[in-house]
């Protein structure tokens, strides 16, 4: 079907208050158009707003009851009838009212008595135009479309990249489980709960707690370039193989860049994820590692993720511990406040810590872990053996 089958196969709504107009309009229009007619402003609207609306509307101007002008305001008010060319067909001649219905929307402006050729012409130019705006529009909205399918296909990938990533992780250190999930959804609470804090609403719009929340499973990607004789060691380290252990931050950091110099191009997400994986053993008065940063020199994305890690290490068990319980978790978090964890972060985990409990029950590792931590989870928990492994 080409632009001229269309053309010919237009609706043409031709609205005036005089029987004679009507008729030497639809006279005029009805070989080459399909022609409806209203006599009145109301009417004009409940067709052109009813399905199968016209495609041009022909418009007196002087009608009783609503007027050409009203009913042309109405047309380009509703997003339903918004695209719908208007031609006023009138008898006023001022160069007013020409200006007046022009700034209403209308395309054009015929003066009584028409002149047919004229009337033709005029109309066949503007469904043509609006052949082509509809065309540009709908063309508009499929690449809108499209694109909105390929940002998620985007998004998708990522999400793939991160986790295949952060199992190749865990394949390393089998005990960890579910930590990762566990991390990703507790710093999600972090960040939420914080961002109206005064030092970190700049930092934590939607778009940044999604970033984290997307980039928290990579925090101990480095660990894949640990010994396992030193990984999967049910002991506590020597000095010498915690030194190689606290390696697996810079480690971390290095395999994403490796990742990123791939792409060939900066990636946010994994901005963040680098952040996380070389500054989450980091400590808030400088003691941490690799860089002994301290306070705000430490990404915020790190001293979130510091919060989550370490609580998450206390309560789980571990070949060379048993998981302690909540409460014991809450007061080893308290003390480390303004030393091991920035202040306020502690403070925000204080006041969900309940959400903490339940994140962790609803991603415990396994249906006898999922036992023995809601029991250790419980208010009336009962302390279990300590860490005897430094926490790298």
């Amino acid at each position: 079907m080409d632009a001229q089958d269309l053309i010919e196969k237009s609706t043409i709504l031709v609205v005036d208050d005089t029987p004679d107009n009507l008729a030497v309009l639809s006279s005029l229009l009805k070989d080459e158009y399909r022609v409806k007619v209203a006599s009145s402003g109301e009417k004009a609207l409940k067709i052109a707003q009813a399905d199968n609306p016209p495609d041009l509307i022909l418009l007196d101007i002087m009608m009783p009851g609503l007027d050409g002008y009203e009913v042309c305001q109405r047309l380009k008010a509703d997003v339903r009838t918004q695209h719908i060319p208007v031609i006023f067909l009138t008898a006023k001649t001022e160069m007013d009212a020409e200006k007046k219905g022009l700034e209403l929307g209308a395309v054009d402006y015929i003066t009584k008595p028409i002149s047919p050729p004229i009337v033709l012409a005029r109309v066949k130019t503007h469904l043509k135009l609006k052949a082509t705006a509809d065309f540009l529009r709908d063309k508009n909205d499929f690449l809108e479309q499209e694109v909105a399918k390929r940002t998620e296909e985007v998004m998708a990938i990522q999400d793939v990249t991160i986790l295949a990533m952060a199992s190749l992780a865990e394949t390393r250190d089998l005990e960890t489980g579910n930590h990762i999930r566990r991390t990703q959804f507790y710093v999600k609470a972090l960040a939420s709960r914080l961002r109206t804090h005064p030092r970190f609403a700049a930092h934590l719009d939607d778009g940044a707690i999604n970033m984290l929340f997307k980039s928290a499973p990579l925090h101990d990607i480095g660990k894949v370039g640990i010994p396992d004789r030193i990984l999967l060691k049910p002991g506590r380290f020597v000095p010498e193989e915690f030194e190689i252990m606290k390696t697996h931050t810079t480690l971390g950091r290095e395999a994403i860049e490796h990742a990123e110099h791939s792409l060939g191009t900066r990636v946010e997400f994994l901005t963040t994820a680098k952040e996380i994986a070389y500054g989450h053993q980091e400590k808030w008065d400088g003691s941490g590692y690799p860089q002994g940063l301290s306070g705000d020199a430490i990404p915020l994305s790190a001293r979130l993720m510091a919060v989550a890690d370490v609580y998450d290490a206390l309560i789980s068990r571990r070949v060379y511990k048993e998981g302690m319980p909540h409460e014991k978790a809450v007061e080893i978090i308290i003390e480390g406040r303004g030393q091991h964890f920035d202040p306020d972060i502690v403070d925000a985990f204080l006041e969900i810590q309940d959400e903490f409990r339940a994140i962790a029950l609803e991603h415990a590792d396994s249906d006898s872990d999922m036992k023995r931590k809601k029991a250790l989870l419980s208010v009336s928990g009962t302390e279990t053996t300590p860490c005897q492994k430094a926490n790298p």
